[in-house]
Formats: C-alpha cells, structure tokens, sequence
C-alpha cells in the first residue's frame, strides 16, 4: 500500500527516497539511504531487517540485482515484498513479489526506480517516473517530492474495489556528506500527509543554510530569526 521514488541525481552524485503510504509512519521502516553507498526502500508486506542487511551487503560492494538475489537466502516470504534500490553511481535493481496486493509493479529509469503496490494501476507508476524523469534540473529533493505528488495526483493507492486510500503517512530522505545539511523530512500521521510532506519540506529546505552555517563556524553565526529576516524570510 504504498509508492516510492528511489533516485540518484547525475549532477550532484546525491541519493534519495520518497515515499508515501496508507500505513503509519512509514519513514521509520521502509527507506534506507546512505550517502556514497546507496538508497533502498523495502515496502509491501515490510520485513524490517531486510534494509540494514541490504544496506551492508551494498557497503561491501555488492552490486543492487546481486543484492536483491542474496535477500532471497534471508527471506523465504520475499514474494511478500517489494524492494527498491539505487546504487552509488546509478546501478538499479527492484523486486516486486507476486504475493504483494494488487495492482504491483515498478519501472526503472536512468539512476532512479520508481514502485508501488495496491495502487489505483500502473499509470501511477508512470506518473512517478516520468515526474521524475522530467525535472532532472530541480535538486534532488525537490524533485523526489514532486515525482511523489505525481503519483499522489495520478490516484495512488486504491482498496481491491478501486476506492482511493489517503496518503496517511509519508517521507523525504536525501543524504549528504555534511549531516547539517540532510533533508529527513517525516509525517507519521496525518489525513493528507503528502501535503503535509511539502509544507515541512517548504518550510524546512531554506533553514538548511543556517543549519550549515551553524555546525561549521559558530562563533559568526547570527540568531535564527535576525538570519531568517536577512534572507527576506517570515519567521
């Protein structure tokens, strides 16, 4: 019951997820991001363990499809899963098991993939990959949370009858090689939680500097507020 945008930005080298749901909190347990290694989600009928153990297994070099198989030794409910990942220099693998609810699927581009299941079908898919694909100018960030709100807007989940199901929880994670600078964005509950993903997200991006700021020269850094009111921003 959920979609998820894994990608890579060829500009920048940087790694991220999107992802929404129907479930609560789903940042907590489904995307796994590293910077310099890769980004993952594992989602469906989620086995928690299964993301650090990928993760570790990419760390040591492992290639993403040579991961997806070796998960199959760990797991013997994989057909329940779906498994998305992104390697550091643009390798793709996904796994959508045949025992994930309906529609299932996934479609992999240049440096990203983007899945889903118990969605309204496979434009949503779609909809998320080429969003995606189209804004290869935005930072990675912005455009993740855009190819989300693509699929948000392209119907979604559905129940088996084709009833849309809210978006109750969702997540924005991009890794940087500087920890201020990392954008961990979570709605754990909400009734509209996408939305709410972009209000954080709107909110949040333009305070990164002054977080940035604040880890690398303290001693100069102005208050928030007095920073926030030099750069024109309401407070």
């Amino acid at each position: 019951m959920t979609f998820t945008i894994i990608g890579r930005c060829q500009r920048t080298g940087l790694l991220g997820v999107g992802i929404a749901t129907y479930s609560l909190a789903v940042g907590s347990y489904c995307p796994r991001v590293k910077h310099g290694v890769a980004a993952l989600s594992n989602q469906a009928f989620v086995n928690p363990p299964l993301g650090p153990i990928a993760m570790d297994l990419l760390e040591n070099h492992m290639s993403p499809e040579d991961v997806i198989e070796d998960l199959q030794d760990h797991d013997p409910l994989l057909d329940y899963r779906q498994i998305g990942i992104v390697g550091n220099f643009g390798a793709t693998a996904c796994w959508s098991g045949e025992k994930c609810r309906p529609y299932v699927g996934h479609e992999i581009g240049d440096g990203f993939v983007a899945m889903g299941n118990a969605l309204a079908g496979h434009h949503v898919v779609e909809a998320i990959a080429a969003t995606f694909r189209d804004h290869a100018d935005d930072d990675l960030d912005e455009r993740l949370l855009k190819a989300i709100e693509a699929g948000r807007d392209a119907g979604g989940q559905a129940t088996a009858d084709g009833e849309h199901m809210a978006e109750r929880s969702a997540a924005l994670y991009v890794a940087q090689p500087n920890m201020a600078e990392i954008i961990d964005l979570r709605v754990d509950v909400h009734d509209t939680a996408v939305e709410e993903l972009r209000c954080a997200f709107d909110a949040y991006r333009p305070y990164v500097a002054h977080y940035l700021w604040r880890s690398l020269d303290p001693a100069t850094l102005p208050p928030q507020d007095v920073w926030a009111a030099q750069q024109g921003m309401s407070t």
